[in-house]
């Protein structure tokens, strides 16, 4: 069939009048009809949005995925994370370059093929991975693959496992294939209860019983949150879904995404509701595609059913959901850097005070909640405060889900009750470790090591940080004793040194020279170790926002417990 041709009018028109908050999905409309953004396109999207157009370059160029030059009608962004680079993401990126002719970053001389390296796309269970652009048709993801060919051809499947002999929270109902459909999911019935049955007050005070706490990272109390938000002056108000997952070895949010949609929109309903919010915006990360248009999907089915849109279910209330795609930069999961990235800038974070429940998106009150903890919120409102806690711990409460990856037998994402320890995860739920276990970074690429003689530690906040971990979001890496530590250390190095946004030094500067210091690390200098323990706890007590102040946490963690990586005698 003779493709159709488009235009740039074409593409641009449905945004004409409208403001600088659209300007990231007018980029993507772009970039998805014609393979890149050319002068004539930021001149036209500038004249169309009334946005300076040095401004709209200096947005292209902050994002990874957005692009002023010329591409293959097929681009190939293979990871090389940690665990694609356990899989063989190296041996696949020059495979498929000898196949082609050209070396990573180029294009073939046809047009036909673009290869570029990438940091994590979210799929290390399927690693390793590699997303697709094909010009026109928007973009895939894929599974393990050997040749361009077989890259085009092939999409991933979410896996996902509850712990015998635990009520699936998360994960009820899930099907591989498939995300659930709105008559599997059910008439939103938690939403149905609230709006009959409670005040926006008790839903809140029914969150804060809960003792739920925030499943991204931060771990602040989600109903202290909102209860800050709705007693906030000023109006609109707005949810915000941080669905930026971008850390190395961080993949249930996809997973919660791409199976269990509704059970997301009605959590940001639900917070909606509490903080008096008629607007939400839903952030995904632009290496998740298949997630954004399942959502769309459900956004459109709930809101035709009266679930969503004006009048809920027949109540005063109104809520709308809008999805913003990302574009390839870690930084915008940080809360202010998401606002400005929504608000159609760079994703430069902000300084704090003031904070997001005060001066938020477009400078009003906002709640900003991860995925996780949003899906959570259903059940604790339908069933009730005492039921969650059932699980977990007296500071941790409730289930949490956790992503495994790399020398386990069985990756996936896993809902395991606060309390469970690593080694029984490990050893019951992932099937046992392939090989001889050398090292877990627990917490994701921001996390901390633990050696084999420390995995019996419960996996609760207040355990994890008795032995000096983290928790984070829940990311699990294991290793075994074929791994080279050092390749492990530099791959988390670039990946920090490719995300810094460069607004702080402390975090530019710091990332480029940890980079430097983990590139000679199988030839070290006297002194490398001094280097790299300043240069951490630099970054940790002198960067802007999180992503700096984490970025040597597993670095120094290595050399606490393997100071031999680093001698250099």
């Amino acid at each position: 069939m003779e493709k159709q041709i488009v235009s740039l009018d074409d593409v641009l028109r449905q945004y004409e009048g409208r403001r600088r908050d659209v300007l990231l999905p007018a980029l993507w409309d772009v970039q998805t009809a014609f393979g890149h953004i050319s002068p004539e396109a930021a001149r036209q999207i500038s004249t169309t949005l009334r946005v300076p157009v040095a401004d709209i370059y200096g947005v292209i160029g902050f994002y990874s995925l957005f692009s002023e030059q010329p591409q293959g009608e097929t681009v190939i962004h293979v990871c090389t994370s940690p665990s694609c680079g356990l899989a063989g993401a190296d041996d696949l990126i020059r495979a498929t370059c000898d196949e082609l002719g050209i070396a990573p970053g180029q294009t073939t001389p046809d047009g036909r093929y673009t290869v570029r390296e990438t940091t994590c796309l979210g799929l290390c269970d399927h690693a390793p991975a590699a997303l697709v652009s094909q010009r026109g048709n928007g973009e895939h993801s894929v599974a393990p693959v050997h040749s361009p060919g077989e890259l085009a051809s092939h999409s991933h499947k979410p896996r996902t496992a509850a712990v015998d002999g635990v009520k699936e929270v998360f994960l009820q109902g899930t099907q591989p294939h498939r995300p659930q459909t709105l008559a599997e999911y059910g008439d939103y019935a938690a939403l149905r209860h609230a709006l009959e049955h409670m005040t926006p007050e008790r839903v809140i005070e029914t969150v804060e019983e809960s003792g739920l706490v925030g499943r991204g990272g931060a771990a602040f109390p989600t109903g202290r949150k909102w209860r800050f938000t709705r007693g906030a002056p000023g109006q609109p108000r707005y949810v915000v879904c941080n669905a930026d997952e971008s850390e190395p070895g961080t993949f249930k949010d996809r997973v919660l995404m791409e199976t269990r949609p509704h059970l997301l929109l009605e959590g940001m309903a639900l917070s909606a509701y509490a903080i008096g919010a008629e607007q939400c915006y839903l952030f995904v990360r632009g290496e998740y595609p298949e997630a954004t248009a399942i959502l769309q999907r459900a956004i459109d089915d709930a809101t035709a059913a009266g679930f969503l849109g004006e009048r809920v279910m027949g109540h005063a209330f109104t809520c709308r959901i809008k999805i913003r795609r990302g574009a390839g930069a870690y930084i915008c999961g940080e809360e202010t850097a998401l606002f400005e990235a929504i608000e159609g800038k760079r994703g430069f974070p902000r300084i704090k005070p003031p904070y997001p429940t005060t001066h938020g998106l477009f400078n009003k009150p906002t709640v900003v909640n991860n995925v996780e903890t949003l899906c959570v919120v259903p059940g604790v409102i339908r069933h009730g405060a005492d039921w969650f806690r059932q699980w977990g711990s007296q500071h941790s409460t409730g289930t949490k889900l956790v992503s495994v990856s790399g020398h386990v037998n069985r990756p996936g994402v896993y809902e395991i009750p606060f309390g469970m320890s690593l080694r029984a995860l490990l050893d019951e739920q992932c099937k046992g470790v392939r090989g001889t276990l050398r090292a877990v970074l627990h917490g994701g690429a921001a996390g901390t090591f633990l050696t084999p003689n420390e995995i019996d530690v419960p996996i609760t906040f207040e355990d994890l940080r008795s032995i000096g971990a983290t928790l984070g979001s829940g990311a699990i890496m294991v290793f075994n004793d074929t791994v080279d530590m050092r390749d492990v250390l530099r791959r988390l190095g670039a990946f920090f040194e490719h995300e810094s946004c460069g607004k702080c030094y402390p975090c530019q500067l710091g990332t480029q020279r940890q980079m430097e210091i983990l590139n000679r690390a199988d030839a070290p200098l006297p002194g490398d170790r001094l280097r790299l323990q300043d240069i951490g706890q630099t970054m940790t007590v002198a960067s802007l926002c999180g992503l700096g102040q984490t970025a040597a946490m597993a670095v120094l963690s290595a050399m606490d417990k393997w100071p031999e990586l680093f001698d250099s005698d």
